[in-house]
């Protein structure tokens, strides 16, 4: 089912999410010990603009901070997926964040802010995915970065501990195969974290699209 359009302005959270969302269920496969395993999702360095200082918002609606009226500037975006184990199940409780560059192509942080970033754009989200693994964040089509195709980072933890440290791609993008992160995933890879950016079906504001599911491993990070 597709996701409904609503202003710049509307606030889009957890509750307006789980009641008039519908993303579909998922197709799993059965959990158990018999259970065909998954292709986990791969890990990519963290990079050096995980927010230092956290933005007065952290929801998982990344164009509008608080109570303020003015949305962030970009092409809408709504980010959605599911965050399975290895054998195929939901992942329930997770927490979900992502960060990345607005439409200026400047982090959220300290040592990112001499280019002048759009100061309307969260820049960080996080959310908890749902008893069938769901997230779902609004946010902006990610720009290139100096020395980066446009890319949107990913952690997943579970209670407390990082699971998943990654980052997404455009499918399409140009810039992606002189990004050496990117050629470093090599063609398997590549296609476990390139994603259609799509638009949006019935959004007059041409609004995008976007499906990324994730698949962690049973432990954490290193």
């Amino acid at each position: 089912m597709s996701l409904p359009h609503h202003s710049g302005t509307e606030r889009w959270d957890r509750r307006k999410f789980m009641a008039g969302v519908g993303l579909g269920a998922a197709a799993f496969l059965t959990p158990g010990a018999f259970a065909e395993a998954l292709q986990r999702t791969p890990r990519q360095v963290e990079g050096p603009f995980y927010p230092d200082e956290m933005p007065l918002d952290t929801d998982n609606d990344l164009l509008v901070i608080g109570d303020s009226t003015t949305p962030a500037i970009g092409t809408v975006t709504h980010l959605s997926g599911t965050v399975k184990n290895v054998r195929g199940g939901p992942v329930r409780n997770a927490l979900v964040e992502i960060w990345q560059v607005g439409a200026k192509g400047v982090y959220m942080h300290t040592k990112d802010r001499d280019r002048g970033r759009d100061k309307e754009f969260q820049g960080y989200g996080r959310f908890s995915t749902d008893s069938k693994g769901r997230y779902y964040f609004r946010t902006v089509k990610p720009v290139p970065y100096p020395g980066r195709t446009p890319h949107i980072h990913v952690a997943v933890s579970q209670k407390g501990k990082r699971m998943l440290t990654s980052q997404c791609y455009i499918k399409g993008e140009p810039l992606n195969a002189r990004d050496g992160l990117y050629r470093r995933l090599g063609k398997e890879g590549q296609e476990l974290t390139t994603i259609d950016f799509a638009p949006l079906k019935g959004s007059e504001a041409e609004e995008l699209a976007a499906r990324w599911d994730l698949v962690i491993g049973l432990t954490p990070e290193g």
